[in-house]
Parts: C-alpha cells; structure tokens; sequence
C-alpha cells in the first residue's frame, strides 16, 4: 500500500495562498460583472443616472457594515467558517441578480452581494498574509493588489465578451458566477490548518485594538489609498456611460474597455514594481494617479478615445502600485493574530472611498452631464494624489521596509 504524501508546511502554504488568491480573483469579478450592462439597466427599467449608480453604492453600505463590526472575527474563530458563510451569502445575491426584474430586486441582490464581500474581503486578504510562501517574501502585498485588479478586470471582460454573443444575457453570468463560490468554501475545508489558540477567540476587546504604531502608518497611507478607490468607484460605475456616449461605442466589450485597461495596467505595473522599496512604489502610483486624471480629463474636453484609453492606463498603473506600496508599508507592522482587522479597517477606507463620489456623481450628472461630472471628481482625484505623494516623501525611511523585509511570524488560521 502506498503511504499518503506528509501535508508539509509548504504545501499548507501553498495551497491557502493559491485558495485566496483563486478567491479575491473571482470576488472581484463578480464585483464587477454588473458594470458593462449598467447603461442597459438605465434604458430597460427607465432609471435616472441616480438610481443606476445607487445600484452601484448601495454595495458599499452593508459591506462597510459587515468590515466595521465583523471584520475581525476570522481573526478570533478562524478564517475557514467566515470563508464558508460568505461565500454561500454571495451565491444567493448572485442568484437574486439572475431573477432581478425591478429597481428594488437589484438593490437587495447588490446589498446582500456587498455584506457577503464585507465577510469575504478581510478573510481572503489575511489568508494571503498568513500562507504568504516562504521562498517569496513579498508575495501577500503583491497578491493583495493584483488579485483585486485582476478580478476587476476579468470580471468586466468577461461579462461584456459574453453579452455581445447572440443569446447569452446577464442571467446567464450570473448562473455562471453562482456556481463558482461553493466550491470556493469547500475547497478551504481540504486545506489543513493548525486550530486557534485558545487566547485567540478571547473576548477581550483591547487585545483587538489596533496598535498606535499600525494606526499612524495607516494615516499615512490612507491619501494614496483613498485617491486609488475613488478612481476605480468612478471608472466601474462611470466608465462604460462614458465610453458609449461620449465616444459613441455600440458593443459591451467596448464601453467595458476603459475598465479592463484599468486592471490590466495595474496588473502590470504593480508586478513589474514589485522588487522595488515601498517608497518608490508609493510615490511612483501617486504621481500616475494624479498624471492620468489629469491626461484623462483633457482626451474626454477634446474629445479623443486613443487618448483616453491611454490615459486610463496611467491611472491604471497608478492605482495598482499606490495600494501594493500601501500595503508593503503597512503589512510587515501588523500583528498576526489582528491580519483581518487591519484589513478590515484598510477596505472600510477603500470602499468609502470608492462609494460616496460615486452617489455624488449621481447627483452631479444631471446638471453637469457625465464628464462634468467626472472632471469635479477628478479634481479631487488630483489633489489626493498631490497628498499622497508629499506624505510618502516625507514618511521616515524606517516606515517603508523593502520586500526582502521578512513577516512578522504568528500562528495561522483554520
């Protein structure tokens, strides 16, 4: 009889990072499956240009709950239970998105899908951190920003690809997408973890408290994060308007475009970024944000789409490197067992920042149009991006360790 192969400590490693890698790739598609058909949305249900971006934000609002008082509790009861919850709970809004016929189905199913990545997001991130292999040091801060890009862009392709066929509709992505999460959960079941420490599940709520330290670094990485999310709120809920009637394209997978070179070029970026310091990193997505609103608001006054797709590429480049230099300063800091709390604390920043602009725009578009009102938030853009760039100048050097920088070591969670 042949023995069973020994589960090494590598290949737990392994396994968890390639399972949370696997799972913020397709919670982000499905995040942003919805955005090519949003124009179809409007037309069909006769929707105002309010109504279809709080389709957009009403996301935000139960997720940002969800991070607020559940974001921890991974950290205290371990990752694979919340993993499994989440993961069933965002089947369910997918399946509710398929049967969606008005206003109000749309709003509970994009709810519903906001708290189940509100449980999903911090779990699948401090999973990166805790089966970070150990051969490739730097791989969670990295994985961190190319898995959400990835997933962006993945999901917009391939939902727009997929609309443009002769008899595939919205529907049928989202039967697709439904399927795919419980499989995720019970593939984290095959995964063997050492138990919680029985001091982990405690219910002390100091020994869940941030530490000072955490906090300032996290003040001071919150510019380039806030600047970062807000160009990807307005690109998923603005774009595919933008490139239909501003450019006039006919086809989903070209109003979709803007946001697939968006992930692309952060993808891109932020791996070809990746051996360098988290100062350079920093600095150099700041400045891109910044260039590419700037170069992305003049191709839309001309207007020009070769330009403007260029121009989403720099800002592309500039949000995949600003959040992975963000994360490479933060992550060596962290305390182990507090991975999903400072994780939830970094996306309750993200997706506030992506979401109020977005509801803000609603409001803009009516009595700006939609590039006026993409210009008032790109301003903002800019000067966040100005903050950014002058805070990582000034951060002490000691604050932003390379990536040969080894991990603080801890226990990992089941």
């Amino acid at each position: 009889m042949t023995a069973a192969t020994p589960v090494t400590p590598a290949t737990r490693a392994r396994g968890g990072f390639c399972l949370a890698v696997t799972g913020t790739v397709v919670l982000m598609a499905a995040a942003s499956a919805p955005s090519p058909f949003y124009p179809q949305l409007t037309e069909q249900l006769q929707l105002p240009p309010v109504a279809t971006t709080l389709i957009f934000a009403i996301y935000a609002i139960p997720l940002l709950l969800a991070l607020l008082t559940l974001g921890s509790l991974s950290d205290r009861v371990g990752r694979r239970g919340i993993l499994t919850v989440g993961s069933v709970a965002l089947s369910v809004s997918l399946l509710m998105f398929w049967a969606a016929d008005s206003f109000l189905l749309l709003l509970a199913a994009r709810a519903l899908q906001g708290l189940a990545a509100g449980l999903l997001v911090p779990v699948l991130n401090a999973m990166m951190v805790d089966h970070e292999p150990s051969r490739w040091l730097g791989a969670a801060a990295l994985a961190n920003t190319v898995a959400p890009m990835a997933g962006l862009g993945l999901g917009a392709l391939t939902a727009a690809g997929l609309l443009d066929l002769p008899g595939i509709d919205a529907g049928t992505i989202f039967l697709l997408l439904a399927a795919v999460f419980p499989l995720l959960a019970a593939t984290a079941w095959t995964i063997p973890t050492p138990p919680v420490l029985p001091g982990d599940a405690g219910p002390d709520p100091r020994a869940r408290r941030v530490s000072a330290a955490t906090r300032r670094i996290i003040v001071s990485v919150a510019p380039a994060i806030i600047a970062g999310w807000v160009t990807n709120g307005l690109f998923l809920a603005l774009g595919p308007g933008i490139i239909a009637t501003r450019f006039h394209a006919d086809t989903y997978l070209h109003q979709a475009g803007s946001i697939i070179i968006l992930a692309a070029a952060g993808v891109v970026a932020a791996t070809a970024l990746q051996g360098a310091t988290a100062r350079r990193i920093s600095v150099f997505g700041a400045v891109s944000l910044g260039a590419g609103t700037v170069l992305s608001l003049a191709a839309l006054a001309v207007p020009t789409l070769p330009g403007y797709l260029a121009s989403v590429a720099v800002v592309g480049a500039g949000f995949g490197t600003a959040f992975m230099g963000a994360m490479r300063t933060l992550l060596p800091h962290v305390d182990p067992g507090q991975r999903a709390t400072v994780m939830a604390v970094i996306y309750t920043i993200s997706y506030l920042a992506m979401s109020v602009p977005v509801v803000l725009a609603g409001f803009l578009v009516p009595a700006l149009t939609l590039p006026g009102a993409a210009a008032v938030l790109g301003g903002v853009v800019v000067l966040l991006s100005i903050t950014a760039t002058l805070t990582h100048l000034r951060t002490p050097t000691e604050l932003t360790p390379p990536a040969t920088q080894h991990r603080p070591k801890g226990t990992r969670r089941p």
